[in-house]
């Protein structure tokens, strides 16, 4: 990574795939961030900046200090090869956390990670931003999709009935998948009343299909709508 400061060129060595982790603060081990504590005005000829110009520039010469302003605030060199496979990788984690996030609501489903990929090229010409992290460009495409398309920010409240005595055994396996239990009761098996993400849907559909052969049900009740406010990033 580089910065330009004081009129020099200042250079840290790093591993590029960590870079972003570190910005997105899901790394917060800088050593594995970083290849060296060291500044260069060029690393790759292994050019050491002078103490004078640290001081000069950064009215310090700690060279940690300097590397963790580095990593905030300059400019990561990658190829064009490396900035395209970068940009789709995040493309599709922001539609991946819309659709995790979301649904349609005429049919009470979530949309597919392809059907939101899509919405996001064709109806909105979404572009992604590499210096915010994917989550807040999923909000941002959230609201702009809203314009385009039918889309809430919503969890879905559903209704399970396992039958049986192994129902404790497949309650541990739906757990995992559910954000808040509102109603539990046993009565010749086992109902819960959930809330969960729409992106859960699936799994926890799967989950009940295969752990009681085709004897449990899962129903949608409605979808509690998520209010901007109660988003937390």
């Amino acid at each position: 990574m580089r910065m330009k400061k004081g009129g020099k060129r200042f250079e840290i060595a790093c591993y590029k795939n960590k870079v972003m982790s570190w910005r997105n603060k899901t790394e917060k081990d800088i050593d594995e961030v970083l290849q060296t504590h060291t500044v260069f005005t060029n690393a790759s000829k292994g050019l050491v900046a002078k103490k004078l110009d640290l001081l000069h520039a950064f009215g310090t010469d700690n060279q940690t200090e300097i590397c963790h302003l580095i990593l905030a605030k300059g400019e990561l060199q990658v190829s064009e090869k490396e900035r395209n496979m970068h940009l789709e990788s995040m493309f599709r984690d922001i539609a991946t956390i819309v659709t995790d996030m979301c649904v349609n609501p005429d049919t009470k489903r979530p949309y597919t990670v392809t059907i939101i990929e899509r919405a996001m090229k064709e109806d909105i010409h979404y572009s992604v931003n590499p210096n915010r992290n994917a989550k807040q460009q999923a909000l941002q495409v959230i609201k702009l999709l809203k314009e385009k398309i039918s889309i809430n920010r919503a969890e879905m409240r559903l209704r399970f009935f396992i039958p049986g005595k192994d129902s404790k055994k497949v309650k541990e396996k739906l757990i995992p998948l559910v954000k808040t239990i509102e109603h539990e009761e046993f009565s010749g098996g086992l109902e819960l009343v959930c809330l969960t993400d729409p992106g859960c849907y699936r799994q926890l559909d799967e989950v009940i299909s295969r752990e009681t052969r085709g004897k449990g049900k899962l129903e949608v009740l409605n979808l509690k709508e998520v209010e901007e406010s109660e988003e937390v990033l």
